[in-house]
């Protein structure tokens, strides 16, 4: 018995594990996801987003876990059974089949009258602005338009659940921003509950109502993008969400959120305090370059390496005297082996306990 498309209250993953030749890609990993929200999985390579993508979808077993859409238990149904829309990295078209009719395949197996997949197809071809391409194989069409086919596929048939995964990194730059903005424009249309697995952190910011991070098969933090932006839970969190210079220190002082720490040189820097942190305990912050700026006084002294116009600043890299690589910005050009002393803002930089 298939799942029927319409509305749902929640999809739950109670415990998800996935092992590959006794390697656990997935250890368990619970969520709920309510009908209508945008989810991102956001991760490194190899960090069990894919996996948890490829079981929700059917086309892999999980090891241990349930899967449940509202009351009803579903990680035993055949792919075909769950009805869930699939968009791949690889668009998966086929190549034989005009731009109608790949859009129109998912209707087509199950036995819809051709009046009303021709109506549908219509109304989807609108919808991902692709009107005039209809009779087009994929092979003429570019890779953003080919995208679109895909994801007209995937939501013609009105399914409980679209999956996507990582749909836009063949894309150039350029294309990857478009399609970024029409992925957010029909899901703003339709409502569907969308589940998009990527790498980038731009992408699940800019798309997502929650971002689910992983790393080596575990669920690091869930949270909305603006929270995970500014509050990390991990340093491993912080540094995917952008926060690529990490200085370590001792806790010299603590004033509600804000914790200070002494650095090379006997030198000040604060952040906001992210996890238990004790006086004389070795911690680390973390902030990101465009919140990193050379100042006459900055605590932070290094050497430029090399540095990068980037049309209305200037970045650069550095060496700290400790060690550290470091990227910061600058409004004046820099010159590559000088000293310089950074400063970073306290209220966008984060402080975590140091992990041995």
């Amino acid at each position: 018995m298939s799942i029927h498309a319409g509305q749902f209250r929640e999809l739950r993953l109670e415990r998800l594990g996935r092992t590959f030749g006794g390697v656990a890609a997935l250890r368990d990993v619970s969520l709920s996801i309510a009908q209508g929200e945008f989810i991102a999985l956001l991760g490194p390579s190899g960090c069990g987003k894919s996996t948890t993508l490829n079981i929700l979808a059917g086309l892999l077993a999980a090891t241990s876990g349930s899967i449940f859409l509202d009351e009803r238990r579903i990680d035993s149904l055949r792919p075909e059974q769950r009805g869930f829309g699939m968009v791949f990295q690889n668009y998966a078209l086929f190549p034989h089949m005009s731009v109608a009719k790949n859009i129109g395949f998912g209707l087509a197996m199950r036995g819809i009258a051709r009046d009303e997949i021709a109506r549908r197809v219509g109304e989807t071809v609108a919808l991902v602005h692709l009107q005039g391409q209809e009779h087009k194989l994929p092979g003429q069409l570019s890779g953003g338009q080919q995208q679109r086919v895909a994801i007209a596929r995937a939501i013609i048939i009105e399914p409980p659940l679209v999956l996507m995964d990582e749909p836009l990194s063949n894309l150039d730059a350029k294309l990857r921003l478009e399609m970024r903005a029409e992925i957010k424009r029909i899901h703003q249309t339709l409502g569907a509950t969308t589940i998009y697995v990527t790498h980038d952190q731009e992408e699940a910011l800019s798309l997502a109502d929650r971002i689910v991070v992983l790393k080596d098969g575990v669920v690091r933090q869930v949270g909305a993008p603006d929270a995970l932006y500014a509050r990390p839970d991990h340093l491993d969190v912080a540094a995917f969400m952008g926060f690529r210079n990490v200085i370590s220190g001792t806790v010299s002082r603590q004033d509600g959120d804000l914790a200070g720490l002494t650095v090379a040189g006997g030198k000040q820097v604060s952040g906001q305090a992210r996890g238990r942190l004790a006086m004389s305990q070795k911690a680390v912050m973390a902030v990101r370059p465009e919140d990193m700026t050379p100042s006459p006084d900055g605590p932070i002294r290094a050497k430029i390496i090399s540095s990068e116009f980037r049309g209305r600043e200037f970045v650069g890299f550095a060496m700290s005297e400790e060690g550290a690589a470091l990227a910061f910005v600058s409004d004046h050009p820099l010159t590559n082996g000088a000293r310089i002393q950074l400063a970073a803002d306290p209220m966008r930089a984060v402080v975590f306990p140091e992990v041995s």
